[in-house]
Parts: structure tokens; C-alpha cells; sequence
């Protein structure tokens, strides 16, 4: 439940610093003002949205960074939490056990050689 909230929140906070980014005007924006298009005294006073915008984009930034370190944590529970139900551990995972030879039947012709007699002769090649 409390994770939940997290990302809600979270995903509030990604969205609204996104938002508030792209509505803020850039440095070169002032300048236009000087020459007669003044837009900058409108709708957040004679400074401009820039404080005001600034302001809370921060806390935003804040709050996102704050879920994010959150959401970092529950993710380490929930991995302590899988590795003591008694998941094996991937090294171990990674030896291949050997073949029982015992339970293959084996046909006559690929049985051992077990004295010399029983041994082909290879003709030697001239």
C-alpha cells in the first residue's frame, strides 16, 4: 500500500518537473521584453513567473528524488525478502553437474576394452 502511494507520487513529481520545465522561459527570453514585447509582467507579477516557477520545480525535484531513493529501498526488501524464501544462488546455478553413467545403458560395441586382446589393432599406414 505505502509503495503505491510512492510511485503515485513519484509519477506526480516526474510529470509535473517536466511540466514546470517547459512552461519556465529561457535567459534569452528577457531580452524580447526590452524591445517592446513585454509578456514578462503578466500573470505572475512585475518579476515574471521566474521565482515562482523556480520555486516549485525545486520542490518537486525534491519530492522526486526523495521517492526515488524510497523506491530504491522497497526494492531492496523485496529482493532480501526472495533471497530468504530460498532462491539458489546463481553461481551455484551456473556448475553443471556431471552425468550419472550408471544410468545410461551402455550397448556392447561401446563397452571398455578391458585387457589388450580386446583392443582393434589400427593397420599402420604407409
Amino acid at each position: 500500500m505505502l509503495e503505491t502511494v510512492v510511485i503515485v507520487i513519484h509519477l506526480l513529481g516526474a510529470l509535473g518537473v517536466v511540466a514546470l520545465v517547459l512552461l519556465q522561459q529561457g535567459k534569452g527570453a528577457d531580452a524580447g521584453a526590452s524591445f517592446g514585447s513585454g509578456a514578462s509582467g503578466t500573470v505572475f507579477g512585475s518579476q515574471g513567473s521566474s521565482t515562482f516557477l523556480s520555486r516549485v520545480t525545486a520542490i518537486l525535484a525534491t519530492a522526486f528524488f526523495i521517492t526515488s531513493l524510497g523506491l530504491g529501498y522497497f526494492a531492496k526488501q523485496k529482493s532480501d525478502q526472495l533471497t530468504q524464501v530460498g532462491l539458489p544462488d546463481p553461481a551455484v546455478m551456473e556448475v553443471q553437474q556431471k552425468p550419472v553413467v550408471e544410468d545410461v545403458p551402455v550397448l556392447e560395441e561401446q563397452k571398455p576394452a578391458t585387457n589388450a586382446a580386446d583392443v582393434p589393432q589400427v593397420p599402420e599406414q604407409k
